[in-house]
């Protein structure tokens, strides 16, 4: 199970919410099946319906096009 905040610490390096997306994928395709949103990215570009943005992509493996 992959945890929004494991992935933000073990990135400290990314500071927006486009950097949290293409670590979410990457997770994605190394095999992890769960996604845990247990903190909000308080990043400048969170977008207000994070949540849902991120578990797309997780379970989609990809950023959709927007």
């Amino acid at each position: 199970m992959a945890h929004i905040s494991e992935i933000m610490i073990a990135h400290p390096e990314m500071t927006s919410f486009a950097e949290l997306e293409r670590k979410v994928v990457e997770v994605a395709r190394e095999g992890e099946i769960h996604l845990y949103m247990d903190i909000k990215p308080e990043y400048p570009d969170t977008p207000r319906k994070w949540e849902q943005r991120l578990e797309l992509i997780f379970y989609n493996a990809e950023i959709p096009k927007s």
